[in-house]
């Protein structure tokens, strides 16, 4: 069975975009319809994100989005539960992503069981090691067929590079700076000269880029050094300021791909 991940980078070679949004934000029933609504839109992935008390490598958007999905009562088990039917509406892959706690709280064991039962195809856990992952997980995550993704950042090594590419399913997410979620702008030299040394390293998997695509400029830029990009604050910001309606989610994945809405 091939993981819709591993599916979507065999069939479409670059520009993909990949959406993070907080599950339960901005109301507690928003999840599904978000998801709706950006496939349709055509966005490539969509990220739900898993709302936690302490998102420490979110940026004050995520992190706000976060603190109002858990008061508006978001929590895996009611995700699990909301996203039971997302399968018969969406073929696009999905992602869950959010840190270890929760999950380890939940079970890993049940959570994976839960993700393949919902048609979750990977999770990505920031604070989640690969060497405690190869170590105590994989094998559970296999048997349900679920990719974990791990991240790189300019601090990383080559070496480092090289091992996590062997560790992984479906892509490596990039980050493109070693600050919070976020950051707004245009990449600098040294973001760019670690995008082409790791482009240039020829590893196993794609790569996504991640953190600090806030529009065409970056978007633009990160596809012509990767696979794709990843965005998610620059969309939270947008669910806050203008809603969630169908038109407005439409018209942001349209600025995102083309220069002129």
């Amino acid at each position: 069975m091939t993981n819709r991940i591993n599916k979507l980078f065999q069939t479409k070679q670059g520009n993909i975009l990949s959406v993070y949004f907080t599950a339960g934000y901005p109301n507690l029933s928003s999840t599904n319809g978000i998801i709706k609504d950006l496939a349709v839109a055509g966005a490539d992935m969509i990220e739900i994100g898993i709302p936690f008390s302490d998102p420490l490598a979110d940026g004050p958007v995520i992190q706000k989005s976060s603190n109002i999905a858990l008061r508006n009562g978001m929590n895996l088990k009611l995700l699990f539960r909301q996203l039971k039917n997302i399968r018969s509406e969406v073929s696009i892959p999905l992602l869950m992503m959010g840190y270890i706690n929760p999950v380890l709280q939940f079970g890993i064991e049940n959570f994976c069981q839960n993700c393949a039962e919902t048609g979750i195809d990977g999770v990505i856990l920031p604070d989640l090691p690969p060497e405690i992952y190869l170590e105590n997980h994989h094998k559970i995550f296999e048997k349900y067929h679920i990719h974990n993704i791990f991240l790189i950042s300019p601090q990383t090594s080559d070496d480092r590079i090289r091992f996590i590419d062997q560790a992984s399913h479906g892509f490596i997410y990039m980050v493109s700076s070693s600050s919070t979620t976020g950051k707004e702008g245009s990449f600098t030299d040294d973001q760019l000269n670690y995008f082409k040394r790791v482009s240039e390293m020829k590893l196993n998997n794609p790569l996504l880029i991640g953190f600090g695509i806030s529009g065409h400029e970056t978007f633009t830029i990160a596809g012509s050094m990767s696979h794709g990009a990843i965005i998610g604050s620059a969309f939270i910001k947008m669910l806050s300021e203008k809603g969630e309606s169908r038109d407005n989610i439409r018209d942001f994945i349209k600025s995102i791909r083309n220069k002129h809405t």
